[in-house]
């Protein structure tokens, strides 16, 4: 193994090693609000919706689904459906959920680079989706690019939505309002961060040490280009799902924007993409 292989792979298992504790944590948070979705609301919002469409009827795979509110989410709106994720206790527990609400979802264990080797299934689903905070734990994207194109059926329909890499220029951490310049645009090294709590419970005392990795919008492009995707739409949002900076305003819409007097960035982007026939 090289070195840059092993030191990967320690970093992989310490996030691995975070997701499993986060699991419970995010489980049992406001943010995340559980018991309303048990009661039947949907995790999805209007752009998730609009972005991938009718999934009446048709397999879709989602990529890094976590405890698997959104993958269930699309079950019940008629799709057949695939979570999988790096974290057990996140896949343990996605499984139990989608148990106790009696609907049928699979749930697998797997990276996304080995899911082809461990899922197999070539050209088999008409939808892959991922969406917010997934791509920042991979290191690399061509691996999951390829993966993409393995599952999808020709023809079959390809829908990301994520944080925009503009915004991981900046502070996020201090509370005082304003953009403040902080990390590199291109940097390839990942960005190390030791806190208690997480983004779900903040103050919680749980200890956690994670690694992330910053994206160009060239490198998340070309990554689905090479991988022979046809790019039919990407869209550019001045919302984020979550408040990124926690001085942002929520909207009635319940997506979170720049106060007026702070400036006007790209908070979010989608990427939609086709497996050609």
């Amino acid at each position: 193994m090289s070195e840059d292989s092993r030191d990967f792979q320690e970093k992989f298992a310490a996030n691995r090693e975070t997701w499993n504790r986060w699991t419970s944590l995010n489980y049992s948070s406001d943010f995340y609000d559980v018991a309303s979705f048990k009661a039947g609301k949907s995790s999805l919002d209007e752009i998730e919706l609009a972005g991938v469409g009718d999934v009446d009827g048709k397999r879709l795979l989602h990529l890094q689904c976590h405890f698997g509110m959104d993958t269930i989410s699309w079950a019940r709106l008629g799709a057949e459906v695939t979570g999988i994720d790096f974290s057990p206790e996140a896949i343990r527990q996605a499984r139990e959920l989608a148990e106790e609400l009696n609907i049928e979802a699979t749930f697998e264990l797997c990276s996304v680079e080995d899911a082809p080797g461990i899922l197999g299934q070539a050209d088999a689903y008409d939808i892959v989706y991922t969406s917010y905070g997934a791509i920042s734990w991979l290191d690399r994207l061509d691996g999951w690019a390829e993966t993409v194109a393995h599952f999808l059926k020709p023809g079959g329909t390809f829908f990301v939505v994520d944080e925009h890499p503009t915004v991981w220029i900046f502070d996020d951490v201090d509370p005082t309002p304003g953009l403040r310049y902080k990390y590199s645009y291109f940097s390839r090294e990942a960005l190390r961060d030791e806190a208690t709590g997480n983004y779900a419970q903040p103050d919680a005392p749980d200890p956690s040490v994670t690694y992330s990795w910053q994206h160009t919008f060239e490198e998340i492009v070309n990554s689905l280009l090479r991988a022979g995707l046809e790019i039919t739409e990407l869209k550019e949002y001045d919302c984020c799902a979550w408040a990124w900076f926690e001085w942002m305003e929520r909207g009635d819409d319940e997506l979170w924007r720049m106060p007026a007097e702070h400036g006007d960035i790209p908070l979010m982007f989608s990427v939609t993409a086709r497996k050609p026939v």
